[in-house]
């Protein structure tokens, strides 16, 4: 087994998610980061964004057919991810025929447990008429496999709702992460430790490149040939990426703990205002 994730290690596998995610041993991920289709059926659109369409994948499914593999899909991750290892599913909130769906439908229906909902405050420019408050945000589901390591006050001080524009780079693909995403999740959870982290939908590979930087394991999966091999030439190119991951770092600072403060003399004692 030892053999096999090894051989495992910083590649990306071209193929069907589910059929490369059961040849996998239990136990071998520290940390997972992904965004799958959205399943927004390829015809949306307006003059801020364009129709989405993917390479290699449909995006156009029958919601139930949707969210069941969406389950199975995360039941595999679940599997695959260490107990006390940690998953982040990046989705977002639609409407089909004036109904809200929210991701909660499915992911309340798998073997992970939901440790945090964080919002991800995209940015945008705001539309000027529509018939619902213009939708900037998407959100970022912490699921755990047991409980996670506590975070460090440095990391926890973001807060849960994360202000980071969207990707305006790689137009190969219609939705990439901005790769401070999985920086600020992969710093926030492994620090300076090593970890082998997986990225099931990887698409242009910011999971991977992420990763790479900051000296951990990786393994991208997608289905897409054309996916992949821009993925793998970003790779070879990633030091030209590093400053942003700096900057991402250097938000992850605390002058003084709280206890520390507390030992100086220097919290206030809220009671007493």
């Amino acid at each position: 087994m030892d053999e096999i994730i090894f051989n495992l290690k910083n590649k990306i596998i071209c193929g069907d998610v589910l059929e490369v995610l059961r040849e996998i041993p239990d136990d071998t991920f520290d940390l997972g980061i992904t965004s799958p289709p959205y399943n927004k059926k390829e015809k949306y659109s307006g003059w801020l964004v364009d129709k989405v369409k993917y390479d290699g994948i449909s995006d156009i499914k029958n919601e139930e057919d949707y969210q069941k593999w969406q389950i199975e899909v995360l039941n595999e991750l679940y599997r695959v991810v260490k107990p006390g290892g940690s998953f982040f599913y990046n989705h977002k909130i639609r409407y089909e025929n004036g109904k809200l769906i929210h991701p909660i439908e499915w992911i309340s229906k798998t073997r992970w447990t939901l440790w945090q909902e964080i919002i991800w405050n995209r940015k945008i420019a705001g539309n000027i008429r529509g018939w619902r408050f213009w939708q900037i945000d998407e959100r970022i589901y912490w699921l755990v496999k047991g409980k996670p390591d506590e975070l460090k006050p440095e990391h926890a001080k973001l807060t849960s709702i994360w202000e980071i524009r969207p990707e305006s780079g790689h137009k190969d693909h219609p939705a990439p992460f901005p790769i401070e995403l999985p920086v600020r999740i992969i710093y926030s959870i492994l620090e300076d430790r090593p970890g082998f982290i997986i990225d099931p939908f990887c698409g242009t590979g910011t999971t991977c490149v992420a990763a790479k930087l900051l000296e951990k394991d990786y393994l991208g999966i997608d289905i897409s040939e054309k996916y992949v091999e821009y993925a793998l030439k970003r790779l070879e190119n990633a030091e030209s990426e590093r400053i942003r991951v700096i900057k991402e770092i250097n938000q992850h600072f605390v002058g003084l703990t709280f206890q520390e403060r507390k030992l100086l003399g220097l919290a206030k004692d809220r009671r007493k205002q």
